[in-house]
């Protein structure tokens, strides 16, 4: 008895001092209210992350100048990104706040020596309850009077109820099914049994899938590289005597390298694939889901309404005294009063009409057999042979057909006929007693396959899924179930093996092992399967977890996926990052097929963001190393949404569902390295010709006369009066010149990512969708448009389109493009960096 808890009579209760005392005390059955971050953590978080504060700051400083386009520039994808994060861990939060596994209804007490109604939050530590048939355990505490039949397959997975006497601990959470009982509350609120498994329901899971992680190290990286280029420019900068406007100009341009469109593409691609699942069966609650689910190669599943309907189905009756038992068991299922699982199961497969009754006795768990005496004086029994055997006159001859049923997980009745006609059902006294019986049938039946499950077990073992069942079931059963759907299923394992192993090193060694051979486990609880998926974490595995009860909601937190049906219990769709929403277990393959579309998608805007980026600050470095000015302006980044933006936004959503590929990160940097390199030196010598020619010209003065009034438009200075003039110009005009160049070589990448013809298959195979390529075609269109238009070149900040800029661009074009399909055809970074002879595997271009 825990301390403080005041042990009152069954027939008196506590006294209303002693109530008042223990709430007093803290000790009342108050729900949980704890668990999850505060909205104003979640918004901080999100909004002020590290990569947040250095763009917001940038765009305080440009909106305080009056720059509002550079400052929308800079911060603009950051701020969505932070709405979209912040939104979605909201909706998450509210879930989770709403999650309470024990209803409000009222409770039935005894204090002063009378019952009383009160809601279920009113109850203290020490209370005595009374629990009738029908009413919801609210606390943990054992039973001190009376006899309940418990329903726990909520917190268990064990579908049959267990018998409570005097002294047998109720739990919270679980149901009252027949009996009446005086229970004493020892346990309430948030250390109850109910309670526990809320908060841990609660608790904020939520973790990166493997290519958030990734471009998470991407971007971290990026910024690293960002930080020390800054460090270094704005020194250059202060010695020269930049203005504070060109200074906060030139950290925009360097902050806007980081690739933040990443991961509003991510948003994108999950929200779309979201939406393309729910029309597939799936409702997808935690948006990485998509994803994560392709990574899974291993798979748990619950039995009992996640492989099964829930149902029974009669497999087969075996006469026992030469007559056919199909009337008399149709006729006795049509009669139940009170229908059950095997009444409907017997009622569905052999329909009949009822009969006329003298008498019925219902099944209860403690009886285990139900009998019915028909007007005609005839009793029949249908119930577990074992409770039956005793007044058989050769039980024996049973035995052995039963245990051999059993043994290939069916469950097995007895249907037996009164020996003596006229037999009652009931002693002297009313109560439910057995005559001498005849043995007449045995009824198997078996567990009820959803539809589809055998198919989708068998295509996830052909895609390298291994499927692992944990069941609060007898194992037997489970493990023919399991055979019956097609696994392979070994030798099953009781959860009591897993108990024995405790959580030292050597014991989590041993389960580890276990957990490894082992298909099937059964009588496992929820603290076991939990202990299950986290072993098969710690071994490396990407783990699904698929339940529909309460007993099933802590697994589902521990594995990487959580996967509920939608006729489970609420908790359990809560707290799943996934709900099937047709009980399907075949709607996780559409699931797995649209990560991979994600997948895809998002690697082919990684090698375009990335390149541009690269190419960018290389550009950067050089230019500045040269002293030929800044080569970018923040208006001039802006050109990124059409030469980056817009296409990763449209190959994210053209992606096919390929195979993931699992050396991203070597191959990113095997495509990226060579292509900035090669793109960046040819954009220096656009940048340097332009620039030098431009300053000599205004030097040498022979410039016309039409062209100074052009470049006094654009710069805003006067030729002749301001000092600085011929440097304004030569970098606006060669600025004008890199974006030029800059823009259809960065199409053309594309071209290369996605070949649409052997001819460009320099980096990887011809890729049959001809829809990146008529994109590229679009865009080089709109991009002319866009250089050639003066508004919207002067929105820019460029020059617009001029003879001399094409005379250099063009054919600067056309060596990048030869170089580029040599470098990238022959592996020349790779040869020269000698990454191929390094050790060990080496990633290969995807095809």
């Amino acid at each position: 008895m825990a301390a403080g808890i005041v042990e009152a009579a069954a027939d008196a209760g506590l006294s209303a001092a002693q109530v008042a005392a223990a709430r007093r005390a803290g000790r009342a059955n108050a729900p949980v209210t704890a668990g999850t971050r505060g909205y104003g953590r979640i918004l901080r978080t999100n909004v002020f992350s590290s990569y947040n504060t250095i763009l917001f700051a940038i765009g305080l400083v440009l909106l305080v100048l009056g720059r509002y386009g550079d400052a929308l520039t800079s911060v603009g994808l950051g701020l969505v990104n932070a709405v979209v994060g912040a939104v979605q861990e909201m909706r998450a939060k509210r879930k989770l706040d709403r999650l309470q596994l024990l209803d409000a209804a009222e409770v039935t007490v005894v204090r002063d020596g009378s019952e009383q109604r009160v809601p279920a939050a009113d109850v203290v530590a020490g209370d005595v309850l009374v629990v009738r048939a029908g009413e919801q355990v609210v606390v943990d505490g054992p039973v001190l009077t009376g006899r309940a039949e418990a329903d726990e397959s909520l917190l268990t997975g064990e579908s049959d109820p267990v018998v409570k006497t005097p002294g047998d601990l109720l739990r919270s959470g679980s149901h009252c099914v027949a009996g009446t009982a005086r229970q004493r509350a020892t346990a309430v609120g948030a250390d109850s049994y109910a309670g526990r498994l809320t908060l841990q329901a609660r608790a904020d899971t939520t973790e990166a899938t493997p290519l958030q992680r990734r471009i998470d190290f991407v971007v971290r990286l990026t910024m690293v590289l960002v930080v020390l280029m800054s460090g270094a420019i704005l020194a250059q900068a202060f010695l020269e005597g930049f203005s504070l406007l060109r200074v906060v100009q030139i950290t925009a341009v360097l902050s806007g390298l980081v690739p933040y469109g990443l991961f509003f593409l991510i948003a994108v691609a999950y929200t779309r694939g979201a939406a393309r699942l729910a029309g597939r069966g799936a409702l997808v609650q935690q948006v990485n889901a998509v994803e994560a689910v392709t990574h899974v190669d291993v798979v748990c599943t619950d039995k009992t309404g996640t492989l099964t309907t829930g149902a029974l189905r009669l497999d087969g009756l075996d006469p026992l005294d030469g007559t056919d038992p199909g009337p008399v068991l149709a006729r006795f299922a049509a009669t139940v009063a009170d229908p059950n699982l095997t009444s409907a199961a017997l009622a569905t497969a052999l329909p009949g009409t009822p009969w006329e009754l003298r008498d019925e006795v219902a099944f209860t768990s403690s009886l285990r057999w139900s009998g019915q005496v028909t007007t005609g004086g005839e009793a029949f029994v249908l119930g577990a042979p074992d409770a039956l055997a005793p007044h058989l006159d050769d039980p024996d001859a049973v035995a052995d057909r039963v245990e051999a049923r059993t043994a290939a997980g069916l469950r097995v009745l007895l249907l037996a006929r009164a020996a003596r006609a006229g037999a009652a059902l009931r002693d002297g006294d009313g109560r439910p007693a057995l005559p001498a019986l005849d043995a007449v049938a045995l009824v198997e039946l078996s567990d009820e396959l959803r539809p589809g499950v055998a198919d989708a077990l068998e295509r996830f073992a052909a895609d390298g899924v291994a499927v692992k069942v944990l069941s609060g079931d007898d194992p037997r059963t489970v493990a023919a179930l399991a055979a019956k759907a097609g696994l392979d299923v070994g030798e099953a394992v009781a959860g009591s093996e897993v108990e024995e192993l405790d959580e030292s090193a050597g014991g989590r060694a041993a389960l580890d092992a276990l957990v490894a051979r082992t298909t099937v486990f059964g009588r496992v609880t929820p603290e076991q399967k939990e202990r299950v998926v986290a072993s098969l974490r710690r071994g490396g595995a990407h783990v699904a977890m698929l339940g529909d009860g309460v007993n099933d909601a802590r697994a589902l937190k521990r594995a990487h996926v959580g996967v509920a049906m939608r006729s489970g219990s609420a908790v359990t769709r809560d707290v799943a990052d996934i709900v099937l929403v047709d009980d399907s277990f075949d709607a996780l393959l559409p699931a797995r097929t649209e990560g991979r579309r994600i997948i895809d998608g998002i690697a082919v805007s990684m090698y375009v963001f990335l390149s541009r980026v690269a190419t960018q600050g290389l550009v950067i470095m050089a230019v500045t190393m040269l002293g030929l000015g800044f080569p970018y302006s923040p208006t001039q980044v802006g050109l990124t949404l059409l030469t980056v933006g817009v296409p990763t936004l449209f190959l994210t959503l053209w992606a096919t569902p390929s195979e993931p590929d699992p050396d991203l990160l070597s191959n990113l940097a095997r495509f990226v390295v060579p292509a900035s390199v090669v793109t960046a030196g040819a954009g220096t010598v656009v940048y340097t010709v332009l620039y030098q020619g431009i300053l000599q010209g205004f030097s040498s003065g022979r410039t016309p006369a039409q062209v100074i009034e052009q470049f006094q438009s654009y710069t805003g200075l006067t030729y002749g009066t301001d000092a600085d003039f011929a440097g304004a110009a030569a970098t606006l005009g060669a600025q004008t010149g890199l974006s030029t160049f800059v823009g259809p070589a960065s199409f053309v990448l594309i071209l290369f990512l996605l070949p649409p013809h052997r001819f460009l298959a320099a980096w990887t195979a011809p890729v049959s969708d001809r829809r990146p390529a008529w994109l590229v075609l679009g865009l080089t269109v709109v991009f002319a448009g866009v250089v050639g238009t003066p508004a919207l070149s002067s929105y820019f900040g460029l020059t617009g389109a001029a003879r001399p800029v094409l005379l250099v661009v063009l054919p600067v074009l056309v060596c990048w493009f030869a170089l580029m399909w040599v470098v990238l055809r022959f592996r020349l970074m790779d040869r020269m960096l000698g990454i191929d002879r390094l050790p060990g595997r080496v990633g290969q271009p995807p095809s």
